[in-house]
């Protein structure tokens, strides 16, 4: 006999579900004794973006098996409300975040590099490759692709909703909480390598005119030697910084 149970999802987690299910309670047909995971993944909601399932009141697991007439609510990550007693369903947050992003989010992978943040892109990519990756170093998934984050060996990833990058690395940082871990002019912007400062002599000759004349401060990346000064660039991002932080508070 075929089974129903009643399906609430909250916050932004709506984003996902379609316009008759939003913000509401809804019926959710099944046969047999499904995962809760497989059910919410069904009607479109990626696991790692779930932090707290409960059913008929009580917290359950990803793996608990739905029965007929549960009430299930469905919330996203809490980023202030303590719920440790509770079963979260994700591993506890990465101390140090890292990054790996899809093959959708150049732009946005050269900003947070910018602001310091360890940022992998390629952009030949699969997402087998990046779900391994992740996997292996630890790393956040940030995508554009649904699809990606319902890949079983995924913990830790976000959707990223915004389309224009400087509206996504908005997006990225007050979601994800990142003000603290920024450290900008740290990283290279084309690599992720670490920059480190390096002695004007030992890079004049690679110098633009104009740039030698002006900047006495260079840095180089560890691992493909591109040179940055605190040019025009910089102080853009330090800007932004500081608008971002109005933004926060």
């Amino acid at each position: 006999m075929k089974k129903q149970a009643t399906f609430r999802f909250y916050a932004e987690l709506n984003d996902f579900l379609s316009a008759d299910k939003r913000q509401r309670p809804f019926f959710y047909r099944f046969w047999g004794n499904p995962a809760v995971k497989d059910a919410i993944e069904a009607l479109g909601v990626p696991h790692p973006e779930v932090d707290l399932i409960l059913v008929n009141g009580r917290s359950v697991s990803f793996a608990y098996r739905l029965n007929d007439k549960d009430r299930v609510s469905v919330y996203p990550q809490f980023e202030l409300l303590n719920i440790e007693a509770l079963t979260r369903l994700r591993p506890k947050a990465l101390r140090q975040p890292k990054f790996i992003l899809d093959v959708n989010l150049g732009k946005l992978a050269r900003k947070m590099r910018i602001l310091g943040l360890d940022t992998l892109y390629e952009n030949n990519w699969t997402d087998r490759q990046i779900v391994k990756i992740a996997g292996e170093e630890h790393r956040i998934i940030l995508t554009r692709d649904q699809g990606l984050l319902k890949r079983s060996g995924v913990t830790h990833g976000y959707w990223v909703r915004a389309v224009r990058p400087d509206e996504q690395i908005k997006e990225v940082i007050l979601k994800l909480d990142l003000f603290s871990y920024m450290d900008p002019f740290s990283r290279c912007s084309l690599c992720n390598g670490k920059l480190e400062v390096v002695n004007k002599k030992e890079i004049e000759d690679q110098l633009p005119a104009r740039t030698r004349q002006y900047f006495t401060e260079f840095y180089r990346c560890r691992e493909c030697g591109q040179i940055y000064w605190k040019g025009s660039h910089f102080q853009k991002m330090m800007r932004f910084i500081t608008e971002l932080k109005k933004v926060q508070r």
